[in-house]
């Protein structure tokens, strides 16, 4: 009867709409009661806005914090020793420790897995190049570039995406740091590992007690971590990097000493139970380190954005990626074979395998000492991956949504608490499919980076109009206005979803769905290959076709617009050559195709 009076096709009576105002403004004033007055203030939530430089030429608005900007002169503290560094980390990691393993399940030998690596390695490197070019010449990250690839609401799609595959994999890397403080604790206190502590918080929870410790003190030595601003983190990644090494070479060491040389691995040929000729297996292993390395690569311009000068980055990507991805990877194909002599199994996660080593040895004085050490490195390993990998671009693209409220500190513990949300022991334990289907999210990665780099070093031939990426003014070019929905460039997202659908049969067939043809899952082995090569060439075909409007013009940013209140437009005009505002005079941006 109430839903019948309320209908806006039919009024309520006078009489009863009397009640009602009566008793909404009732409830209104007791609200208003119970929330205190100053949080009715802007100046009360003012103060929880992400904090900005002194003297800043910027403000905290719907597009622009201190973490987006383009880097200024002053925070531009990387130099090439400093992404040697970079690479190291992101190249010596358990990662590159088991991708051997994919190789192998491919039907290769060692050999043959060795030469994907160094391959696909090199290729790492160039596109490694090519995606973070952007950041050296503009000082921009793929969060405020997705802007002008989509438009600057569509660019809400792409952050997104990327944020929750980060945090995703932060859970996953998370629980594995948290596996290597395990280790470290268990060197000391033997009993940690297999006494009480070793029994599940509850029979269905996949968490024994030492595992939730290891995780809480690994989380709790990340969030301190994330406090170091990006421009401060070489200092941390080439203490990472030495102690991970000392690690792969001492467990290497004793590795080939006890199995008296490289173990059988080296010895037979390809098992080759996967059925795939070789060719077929190379070119899948090549595309599964790409795949490794291609979240990596598509945020490259979060990192080069801080570098000191152009160029600075280029030797790291091309010599540092390759080369520490492929000794890394030796490493771990060498060690896994010497045990798989030493103890009749084979571990390919070093995490795993040092509490093994200590068993093996009884708890002896100094194979504790060792796995001590070694743990120690794995942990730093692990905490540096999550910054390089997880937290600084998924800090960003978080940053992307709501730039007043959340800066790169912020989102990260943001990102954390989605990452332990998804509860990693569970999906670790009960999906066996899980990290299969989690690296199918390469689907949308490959897709992404293609479209980026068509975009910009093709259709725009690198020249971007910076002040535009950052104003709510609907005159910008990256507004893409038009008759429907400002904001949306339906090229990029055409280009998108052109390379996406091919492979998502072949990702429904890897979760174990059967019926798909065999064709989608070969299809699907080359991911990051084909994702790149589609979505690259139908966004260049897409913009011949129809041109975005603004190509050709260009603008650095300025704090003029800031400081002074100009538009885009007027803004531009102060920074561009004589013969860039004739240029940008005769480009008048119109309604978009």
């Amino acid at each position: 009867m109430f839903f019948a009076l309320a209908s806006p096709k039919e009024p309520l009576p006078v009489s009863v709409q009397a009640v009602y105002e009566e008793r909404s403004t009732v409830v209104n004033k007791r609200t208003s009661k119970m929330i205190p007055e100053k949080w009715k203030t802007k100046e009360f939530w003012d103060k929880f806005q992400v904090p900005k430089d002194e003297d800043a030429g910027y403000d905290n608005t719907t597009w622009c914090n201190r973490d987006l900007i383009p880097i200024p002169p002053d925070r531009r503290t990387w130099d090439v020793w400093g992404y040697f560094g970079y690479w190291t980390v992101s190249g010596s990691c358990v990662s590159a420790w088991t991708i051997g393993s994919t190789m192998l399940a491919f039907g290769l030998n060692a050999k043959q897995a060795m030469a994907c690596v160094t391959v696909g390695g090199i290729l790492t490197g160039f596109l490694a190049v090519a995606c973070g070019w952007m950041g050296e010449v503009h000082k921009i990250g793929f969060t405020v570039s997705s802007r002008f690839s989509y438009g600057m609401r569509g660019a809400y799609f792409t952050v997104i995406i990327r944020a929750f595959i980060a945090s995703m994999w932060f859970g996953m890397q998370a629980y594995w740091g948290g596996q290597a403080i395990k280790a470290v604790i268990g060197a000391v206190i033997p009993g940690f590992i297999h006494g009480s502590l070793n029994d599940y918080t509850s029979a269905s929870s996949h968490l024994a007690k030492n595992d939730f410790i290891g995780f809480i003190l690994f989380l709790l030595a990340f969030f301190g971590m994330v406090l170091i601003p990006p421009e401060r983190l070489q200092l941390p990644f080439a203490l990472s990097f030495f102690a991970f090494t000392g690690a792969c070479f001492g467990i290497l060491g004793w590795a080939v000493h006890t199995a008296g040389g490289a173990g059988p691995l080296f010895a037979s040929s390809a098992a080759n139970e996967s059925g795939l000729s070789t060719g077929w297996g190379i070119l899948y292993g090549i595309t599964a380190l790409l795949g490794s390395w291609g979240a990596g690569c598509l945020g490259q311009s979060d990192w080069t954005r801080y570098a000191k000068r152009r160029g600075a980055p280029i030797l790291s990507q091309m010599v540092a990626a390759p080369l520490t991805i492929t000794i890394t990877a030796l490493i771990g194909v060498i060690v896994t074979s010497c045990v798989k002599e030493i103890m009749g199994e084979i571990v390919w996660n070093p995490i795993y395998l040092l509490p093994k080593i200590q068993d093996y040895y009884g708890s002896s004085p100094g194979a504790r000492a060792g796995v001590f050490f070694a743990a120690l490195g794995l942990v730093l390993s692990q905490m540096s991956i999550t910054v390089v990998l997880n937290s600084v671009s998924t800090g960003m693209d978080l940053a992307g949504l709501a730039p007043k409220w959340i800066n790169i500190i912020r989102g990260s513990y943001l990102m954390a608490c989605i990452g332990i949300l998804t509860q990693p022991w569970q999906l670790l334990a009960t999906a066996t499919k899980f990290l299969t289907v989690l690296s199918g999210f390469g689907i949308f990665v490959a897709p992404m980076t293609g479209v980026m780099l068509g975009d910009f070093l093709v259709v725009r031939r690198q020249m971007l109009k910076i002040p535009d990426l950052y104003t709510d003014d609907r005159r910008a070019i990256y507004w893409y206005p038009n008759k429907y929905c400002d904001g949306i460039n339906w090229r990029g997202f055409l280009a998108f979803f052109t390379g996406v659908l091919p492979l998502l049969p072949g990702l429904i067939a890897a979760s174990g769905i059967e019926g798909i043809p065999i064709g989608f899952s070969r299809l699907y082995n080359l991911t990051f290959i084909v994702g790149i090569a589609i979505s690259f060439v139908m966004m260049i075909i897409l913009c011949k076709i129809s041109p975005p409007p603004g190509l050709g013009e260009e603008a650095q940013w300025s704090e003029m617009t800031a400081l002074e209140g100009l538009s885009p437009t007027e803004s531009s005009e102060k920074t561009m050559t004589d013969k860039e505002k004739e240029i940008s005079r005769m480009n008048v941006v119109t309604y978009d195709a």
